[in-house]
């Protein structure tokens, strides 16, 4: 009798720990197929959102969401649709959530530093752009930002540093030399603008808004001949930039040359 009894309790214990161990299968699975169902709309998200199929891209994201709140890169992609759709201020919202969830994450400050750029809030955007910077020291796109927003706020002064940032990790930056020597021009420095206009041609000599500004600089030194060269190169390269040839009409008349500048005016 005991014997009996000692084996339906045996066969009773297995049978529970059977479906204790089959409950923990379940939970392990379904919290992995979670796991799934989130990336998976999140993908969805962006691949409507790549084909800019914005508002149904925006329902998956926030299907993601919902089901996990702490899913950095959802509220990031969400952000990024809603910016798309010049949504800029919903846009802002999504990439703070992201920020919650992860102070650090680089891809929501750069979201925020594209959406205040959009909205003109330049002061905003580059305290962003700092972060960026911050976060990631060796990328130089990040410093060239940086100085970019400062020019924009018309800190010229400011902003030279930060394209050093930039050439300290790549000296042949094209893109970095050029805007330091904007600044340069309109700090005065015209002869050490050229020197930078120059040297961004050398890297890419179909760099045409590098000619220009070096006509520019030319012009401010009272070397009118040379600016029209430098314009002459930057038309070659884009005939139809309409800039240049508003530049070189105005070296004409400097020059005296009122036929010639006329030529330019009608066609402009």
């Amino acid at each position: 009798m005991e014997t009996s009894l000692s084996r339906n309790q045996e066969r009773s214990g297995g049978i529970n720990l059977r479906i204790f161990n089959l409950l923990i299968c379940f939970f392990i699975l379904n919290s992995v197929c979670l796991a799934e169902d989130t990336e998976y709309f999140d993908w969805k998200g962006l691949k409507l959102s790549a084909s800019k199929n914005y508002t149904e891209a925006l329902q998956y994201f926030d299907k993601a969401i919902n089901q996990n709140g702490n899913y950095t890169d959802a509220w990031i992609h969400k952000g990024d649709t809603q910016r798309a759709m010049k949504d800029y201020n919903a846009s802002l919202l999504s990439y703070d959530q992201a920020l919650k969830v992860d102070k650090n994450e680089t891809a929501a400050w750069s979201g925020i530093v594209e959406a205040y750029s959009l909205l003109k809030k330049y002061d905003e955007a580059y305290a962003a752009a700092a972060k960026v910077t911050e976060l990631d020291p060796k990328n130089k796109a990040n410093w060239l930002k940086e100085g970019n927003l400062l020019q924009l706020q018309g800190s010229y002064d400011k902003a030279v540093p930060k394209y050093d940032g930039a050439l300290a990790l790549d000296p042949q930056y094209k893109d970095a030399l050029y805007r330091k020597g904007i600044s340069l021009l309109a700090l005065g420095n015209a002869t050490s603008a050229i020197e930078l206009f120059d040297q961004v041609v050398k890297i890419d000599p179909k760099y045409k808004n590098a000619f220009n500004a070096k006509g520019l600089a030319l012009e401010t030194k009272g070397l009118d001949s040379e600016a029209q060269e430098a314009y002459n190169m930057s038309l070659e390269i884009d005939p139809k930039w309409s800039q240049p040839m508003i530049n070189k009409e105005h070296s004409l008349l400097a020059l005296g040359k009122m036929d010639e500048a006329m030529k330019i005016f009608v066609v402009i």
